[in-house]
C-alpha cells in the first residue's frame, strides 16, 4: 500500500508540472488549483506543502490566497465549477464557453480584473465521484486572443485538470473506497431514491410495500456501503455516484 501511495504522489507531482508548463506555453502562466471547493484546505503535496507555494505562481507573489477560507464561497472562477462541468474562459469582465449559457451569465465577474489583475483565464471544472468538485484555473495579465486560445487548448487543459484533481484525490485518500462493496441492491437504491425525494421511512415503506424497520435496514446497509455517517450524506454520496438523481 505504501508503494502504491508513493507512486500516486509521484504521478501527481508530474501532473502538477505538466499543468504549470501548459499554462506557460499558451501565455497563461498563473495557475491555481483546488481539489475540492467544499474543502477550505488547499491542495498539498505528500509533505503537506501547498502546491500554490511549491509549484504554482500567482500574479501577486505576496498574495497567499489559499489561506482565505471564504474564497470558495465568493471567487467567481470557483463559482463556475458549481454550475458547469465544461471548460470556460474569462475576458473583459465576462465568462464564455463554446455555447451560450445563462448559467455563466449569472456569475458576476465585473470586478475580477480590477481586484486581481487577471485579464484572461481558462477555467476547467472537475466533477468526480463522491460529490467532489474541483477546478484548475490558468490566468494571465493580457487578454489578447483568449477565445482563440480557448478554442485551441481548452480540451487538453480540461483533460489535464481532470487527471490532476483525480490523481491528487486518490493520492490523498479522498477517493479511497469505503470498507464495504460499492454495489447496492435494488431495494437499497429504491429506498435511497425515495429518501432523496424527501419521503420519510414510513412513507417509503407504504410506497414499496415494506415495513418501516425494513426500510431502515436497507438505508442503513446502503449507508455502510457508501461510507456515510448519516442519511443526508448517504443521499449525497449516492447522487455523486449516480445511484440516485441529484435533482
Amino acid at each position: 500500500m505504501a508503494i502504491e501511495r508513493d507512486q500516486a504522489w509521484a504521478e501527481t507531482t508530474l501532473l502538477i508540472e505538466e499543468v504549470r508548463e501548459a499554462g506557460l506555453a499558451i501565455g497563461l502562466p498563473f495557475v491555481a488549483a483546488q481539489g475540492d471547493i467544499a474543502d477550505p484546505e488547499p491542495m498539498r503535496d505528500a509533505d503537506g506543502r501547498p502546491y500554490a507555494e511549491t509549484h504554482f505562481q500567482w500574479l501577486d507573489p505576496s498574495d497567499q490566497y489559499w489561506h482565505n477560507r471564504r474564497l470558495a464561497l465568493h471567487a467567481p472562477f470557483l463559482q463556475v465549477a458549481r454550475v458547469m462541468a465544461e471548460p470556460c474562459f474569462y475576458a473583459e469582465g465576462k465568462l464564455g464557453t463554446w455555447r451560450t449559457s445563462a448559467l455563466l451569465d449569472s456569475i458576476d465577474c465585473r470586478q475580477v480584473t480590477a481586484t486581481t489583475g487577471i485579464a484572461a483565464a481558462i477555467i476547467a471544472p472537475v466533477h468526480l465521484p463522491r460529490a467532489i468538485v474541483g477546478a484548475v484555473v490558468w490566468a494571465g495579465r493580457e487578454g489578447d486572443a483568449i477565445e482563440q486560445k480557448f478554442a485551441r487548448h481548452a480540451v487538453r487543459l480540461q483533460g489535464l485538470a481532470l487527471k490532476l484533481v483525480a490523481s491528487h484525490a486518490e493520492a490523498s485518500s479522498r477517493l479511497r473506497a469505503a470498507s464495504g462493496p460499492m454495489v447496492l441492491t435494488r431495494r437499497e437504491v429504491q429506498c435511497l431514491r425515495w429518501a432523496a425525494a424527501g419521503k420519510t421511512d414510513g412513507e417509503i415503506g407504504i410506497i414499496l410495500s415494506l415495513s418501516t424497520s425494513t426500510v431502515r435496514f436497507h438505508l442503513r446497509n446502503a449507508g455502510g456501503k457508501l461510507g456515510s455517517t448519516g442519511r443526508a450524506q448517504a443521499i449525497q454520496i449516492a447522487a455523486g455516484l449516480g445511484f440516485v438523481s441529484a435533482r
